[in-house]
C-alpha cells in the first residue's frame, strides 16, 4: 500500500465526521437505530449515498438540504477519506461518512431508519446482474432500513444500468417518479442533478450523455 494511502486510512477512523466499519465491535457497538440521536444530534431525515466514492454527492445535497442528514457510504477509505476532510473543511454538521459493505446495511441500521437513497455513477456490473445496486438483491436489502415511501435516484452514464433499473421498476411493480435520459441537455437549472462527481465531469468531457431515474422502492 503507497504510504500517502496507508496515512489515510490510519487517519480516516480518527475523523470525528467518519466511523469505519471494523470500529464496530462489542466494546463499540454501531448507533443502529440512533444514528439521528447519537451521530447527528437532530431528528431530520437521513438519507445514503450508496458506494459515494469522494463523497462529492453527499456534499452537494448537504450544502442544498440544510433540513436533511446525508451520510456517504463506501467501503474504500481513501475516497472517503477524501470526502471526509472536505466535508470536515466546509463544516457540514448535516454530511458523515461511513466505511462499510453496503449489502450489510441492516446491521448498522434499524428498520425505517434510512428516508431515501442516491445511487450515483455505480459501476453497472454489465456481466454480474446481482452487483448491479438496482437489483432486486439490493432493493431487497435497502427495504430493511428504509422508510415505507423511501425514494432512489439514480445517476449514470450507463445506457445499460439505466434501462436495466426501469425493467426492475416496472417488473417489481415500483413508481417511477422521475425518467430523464439527458440531465444536462434537458435539465441544466436543476440543483440537485447539477452537481457533478469527479467521475461525472470525466464521463462529460469524453461526451457520454447522463441520465436520472427516481422512484419509489416499494410498490
Amino acid at each position: 500500500m503507497p504510504k500517502i494511502k496507508k496515512e489515510r486510512m490510519e487517519e480516516l477512523p480518527k475523523l470525528n465526521n467518519t466511523l469505519v466499519y471494523t470500529q464496530f465491535d462489542e466494546d463499540n457497538p454501531a448507533p443502529k437505530g440512533e444514528w439521528s440521536e447519537k451521530v447527528f444530534d437532530n431528528e431530520n431525515p437521513i438519507f445514503l449515498e450508496l458506494a459515494c466514492g469522494k463523497g462529492e454527492y453527499s456534499i452537494g445535497l448537504g450544502k442544498l438540504h440544510p433540513e436533511n442528514n446525508y451520510i456517504g457510504l463506501d467501503i474504500k477509505g481513501n475516497r472517503l477519506w477524501k470526502g471526509a476532510k472536505r466535508a470536515l473543511k466546509q463544516e457540514l454538521d448535516n454530511v458523515r461518512y461511513f466505511r462499510c459493505f453496503i449489502d450489510h446495511l441492516p446491521q448498522f441500521f434499524g428498520k425505517e431508519e434510512i428516508a431515501g437513497a442516491w445511487i450515483v455513477f455505480p459501476d453497472p456490473y454489465l456481466k454480474k446482474e446481482r452487483k448491479r445496486l438496482t437489483s432486486p438483491k439490493f432493493l431487497k436489502t435497502y427495504r430493511k432500513v428504509m422508510k415505507p415511501d423511501a425514494v432512489l435516484n439514480l445517476k449514470t452514464d450507463s445506457t445499460e444500468l439505466y434501462e436495466y433499473t426501469k425493467e426492475v421498476i416496472q417488473q417489481e411493480g415500483l413508481e417511477l417518479l422521475d425518467d430523464e435520459p439527458n440531465v444536462h441537455k434537458n435539465r441544466p437549472d436543476d440543483p440537485r442533478l447539477s452537481i457533478k462527481t469527479y467521475y461525472e465531469k470525466m464521463h462529460l468531457e469524453k461526451g457520454k450523455t447522463i441520465k436520472f431515474l427516481s422512484f419509489r422502492l416499494n410498490p
